[in-house]
């Protein structure tokens, strides 16, 4: 009977998904964390772990003779050292895939919330500063159409490509930028260098990976370029962004900004994008709609039951 244990279950099920499909794959134990000093403890003996932000290193690999498996329960894999990994014959897992649609959906909450300023009216009718206005309507401020912007993305995956589909239904315009240009550009879309991007789109929205080329993209050189007004959304990774120079637009009131990361996470309480105006900030929780988060659970399994049978799918190592 095959070992498993879930290390760090919790963010993927609160509670609301059920955990016990996995019994058909053998003995199994769900942790909802594992601090960094239980991991050895918990994963000693078991055949298969299965992992979203558990680190597990190469010391922790070497002590761990009988393991066979890692499923990352994410699509990054960063948490697992992948060379000792192949080195002593693991396999190791990601899903990828299970929720662009829910990562794109969050973005344009946070263009919403910007353009629209629905809490913010919401806030002061409850205050009572509708009840107390002489006209059968009042506003806080500019109340913007999305109809006739530039919507610009960085980077042309499945997230950006549902980011494409919902700019297009509000009329925004298009600009891509990305590695290569996508063979499948929409009708109309244009695909310009990232500099040209920054500086004509009204909403810039990030959708490409941590690199050593795409670190720090959002700095002062590039925010320098954009629009007074234009809105930056970072929906992809913290470390595309330099903090500091962001923040300090944000408080000169040249642009807005909305991000669902942040460059640690949980952050320090003096990031400076915590304490700027501007923003808006969701704890890294795009992804986690129930849909997404159910299918990123089938595709961990259907990974293990592959595994199993001596396939493979989504393999990473």
């Amino acid at each position: 009977m095959t070992s498993i244990c879930v290390l760090d279950g919790h963010t993927l099920n609160p509670g609301d998904l059920d955990w016990s499909v996995l019994a058909a794959f053998g003995d199994v134990e769900v942790h909802e964390r594992t601090p960094a000093g239980h991991i050895l403890a918990r994963a000693a003996g078991k055949q298969v772990l299965l992992t979203n932000k558990t680190p597990l290193d190469a010391d922790t690999l070497a002590a761990l003779p009988e393991l066979k498996y890692i499923g990352v329960l994410a699509t990054g894999t960063n948490v697992v050292d992948m060379d000792a990994a192949r080195r002593l014959g693991i396999a190791v897992t990601n899903v990828p895939g299970y929720g662009p649609d829910a990562v794109a959906q969050n973005a344009f909450a946070h263009v919403l919330h910007h353009i629209s300023r629905v809490w913010e009216h919401h806030q002061a009718v409850i205050r009572g500063a509708w009840s107390a206005q002489p006209d059968f309507c009042f506003t806080l401020g500019r109340l913007e159409s999305l109809s006739g912007m530039t919507l610009g993305l960085v980077g042309f995956g499945d997230i950006a490509r549902h980011m494409a589909a919902i700019g297009a239904a509000f009329g925004m315009k298009l600009l891509v930028t990305s590695r290569k240009k996508p063979d499948d550009l929409p009708a109309g879309a244009e695909f310009v260098p990232l500099q040209t991007l920054f500086a004509r789109a009204d909403v810039l929205s990030l959708h490409c990976p941590l690199t050593a080329e795409t670190a720090m993209m959002v700095n002062r050189e590039n925010l320098a370029l954009m629009k007074q007004g234009a809105l930056i959304i970072n929906t992809a990774r913290g470390g595309l962004v330099d903090e500091a120079a962001l923040a300090d637009a944000l408080h000169q009131g040249r642009i807005r900004a909305a991000v669902d990361v942040l460059s640690s996470e949980p952050p320090s309480p003096d990031n400076p994008l915590l304490h700027a105006p501007n923003i808006s900030i969701t704890p890294h929780n795009a992804w986690a709609t129930v849909k997404a988060r159910q299918n990123l659970l089938d595709i961990a399994l259907a990974n293990l039951d592959a595994f199993l049978r001596g396939e493979k799918q989504n393999r990473v190592d």
